[in-house]
């Protein structure tokens, strides 16, 4: 696989968490340990993109 391609899975699975996250805050009955369980995974991706991004610079 490519970076640009490992780039692309990576930002796709962001945009998925995305989502959910608005899903859930929308949601009375939504947990805020499910909450916080998405913006976690959303950060580990976010700052795993940003690595990949600075070492192909």
């Amino acid at each position: 696989m490519t970076i640009e391609a490992h780039l692309a899975t990576l930002e796709k699975k962001h945009g998925v968490l995305e989502q959910e996250l608005h899903s859930a805050l929308t949601q009375p009955s939504a947990q805020d340990v499910h909450i916080a369980d998405i913006k976690r995974r959303k950060l580990r991706l976010k700052d795993e993109i940003q690595k990949i991004r600075s070492s192909t610079h």
